[in-house]
C-alpha cells in the first residue's frame, strides 16, 4: 500500500475512455470495476466525477454520493490506488475497525490537510477491496 507509482493518465488533457481506463489497468480493471459496482449498489456511492487537476497529476475518478467525495480511484499501470480524506473522528474509527496491519501503516504514514488526513491504498488484488470497503464505510459514518 503505497503511493508512489505514476498516475497512468500523466500529460492528456481529455479525460480517459472505458479502453483506455482498459489497456492502463489491465488485469486490475475487473477489481476497478467491481468496486465502483458495489460502492453505488451497497453504499449509494453512485456519483461518478473524473477530475484532473493538472496535465501533471492525471486522471482521478471520484466516487460520491451526493456532493460528497467518499473515495478517489486513480488508475496507474496495472493496478489503482484508493484515496481517502479521513476527518479525527473517522481516524478514529478507522484505528479500531479491524484493519491488517499493512492498513494501519498507511493510516500511521498518511499526510494530514486541513480537511482531514489524507490516506492512499494500492489496489493489485481482490484481496486489497475489504479494506477499501471498511473504510469507505467508516467515512460515510463519520
Amino acid at each position: 500500500m503505497s503511493d508512489t507509482a505514476p498516475n497512468a493518465f500523466i500529460g492528456r488533457t481529455e479525460e480517459p475512455s472505458d479502453a483506455d481506463l482498459t489497456k492502463a489497468l489491465g488485469p486490475a480493471k475487473p477489481i476497478w470495476d467491481g468496486l465502483v459496482t458495489d460502492m453505488a449498489a451497497q453504499h449509494g456511492v453512485a456519483t461518478r466525477e473524473w477530475k484532473s487537476y493538472s496535465p501533471k497529476t492525471g486522471w482521478a475518478l471520484r466516487l460520491m454520493r451526493g456532493k460528497r467525495t467518499i473515495l478517489r480511484l486513480a488508475p496507474l499501470e496495472g493496478c489503482f490506488q484508493v484515496g481517502f480524506i479521513l476527518g479525527d473522528k473517522a481516524l478514529v474509527v478507522a484505528r479500531q475497525c479491524g484493519l491488517s496491519a499493512q492498513a494501519l501503516q498507511a493510516l500511521d504514514r498518511a499526510q494530514k490537510y486541513p480537511e482531514g488526513t489524507g490516506v492512499r491504498l494500492l489496489i493489485k488484488r481482490p484481496k486489497d477491496i475489504p479494506t477499501v470497503k471498511k473504510l469507505a464505510v467508516v467515512k460515510l459514518e463519520n
